[in-house]
């Protein structure tokens, strides 16, 4: 189940997208720089998805039930599906808005005032990103990771926008500023369709990552040495949940009780070594020809 606690990191996130709403706006109506409405709008779907966010979060955090055996996890696949949308359609405004001022170009006021308004909205993304990307790493939770990789990509963004800005006002090319704001739309739908992309992955049972398989055979290694062996290992990540399952092959001659105790010892290794895991092990014995016939995900009736 996840850690009921990681809601509180959506309500910062929540807080962040407020805070530069706020900054990001009065930094456009001080310039009328339409780089910087841009990145003001950007913030809004930093709102929304933070919102979402909390949402599925709550949703992933409730225990399994008759009808949810394997709990609520997926949920979070939801949040990122549903903010790289977001971004794709905040990426659509921003264009209509920077061809509109291509077509029409405006001079920029109160530059100066305006960009150090920019640069302190994104360092309050910067330090939230960092923060929500250690505890999504930590814990496995997408949900905050595509909300730490928005906020992330929201200052590159901004860090564009600002020297943008700073140029047109240094050199008074104009058409810059929409330029760099077309450049920032490019960039945004880049990031939400790799959001999209993984939300896919996890709703179709995409396994763990090559570092947690590569942990989980490293343990299995080690049992392998000691004259076990291992087949039809599967894995399929479903928000902070992993689930794993494996046959362990034994002598045929051991208990039940024997089997099941080094089973138990498995499951804790592959336990420690992967947090969060559920796993699910099967056991057979080494010397039947029949235990090797079952290694593949359908196997034949008879």
């Amino acid at each position: 189940m996840l850690p009921a606690s990681l809601k509180r990191y959506a309500w910062l996130s929540i807080a962040a997208a407020l805070a530069t709403i706020l900054l990001k706006g009065w930094a456009w109506w001080l310039t009328g720089s339409v780089g910087l409405l841009s990145d003001a709008l950007e913030s809004f779907v930093n709102l929304a998805g933070a919102m979402m966010a909390l949402a599925m979060l709550s949703l992933a955090a409730m225990p399994a039930d008759e009808n949810h055996a394997h709990g609520h996890g997926k949920a979070e696949y939801f949040s990122s599906a549903f903010e790289g949308f977001l971004i794709l359609i905040a990426a659509i405004g921003i264009a209509y808005a920077a061809i509109d001022r291509l077509l029409d170009p405006q001079p920029l006021e109160a530059v100066g005032i305006g960009l150090a308004v920019s640069v302190v909205a994104s360092i309050i993304n910067l330090a939230t990103s960092q923060i929500l990307m250690g505890v999504g790493k930590k814990y496995k939770s997408i949900t905050l990771e595509a909300d730490a990789h928005h906020l992330r990509t929201d200052v590159w963004t901004s860090a564009g926008v600002i020297l943008g800005v700073g140029l047109v006002w240094a050199s008074g090319w104009l058409w810059l500023d929409p330029v760099i704001a077309l450049l920032v739309a490019m960039n945004i739908v880049w990031t939400g369709w790799q959001l999209l992309q993984r939300s896919a992955a996890g709703l179709m049972d995409v396994s763990i990552s090559t570092e947690d398989l590569e942990a989980i055979e490293g343990v299995l290694d080690g049992y392998r040495r000691q004259g076990f062996d291992f087949h039809a290992l599967r894995t399929r990540q479903a928000g902070t949940r992993a689930f794993v399952s494996v046959h362990v092959l034994v002598p045929g001659a051991w208990t039940v009780q024997q089997g099941h105790d080094w089973s138990e010892r498995i499951e804790a290794d592959i336990r420690r070594a992967i947090p969060y895991a559920h796993l699910t092990t099967h056991l057979e014995p080494i010397e039947d020809p029949l235990s090797l016939a079952d290694q593949e995900l359908d196997r034949p009736a008879d």
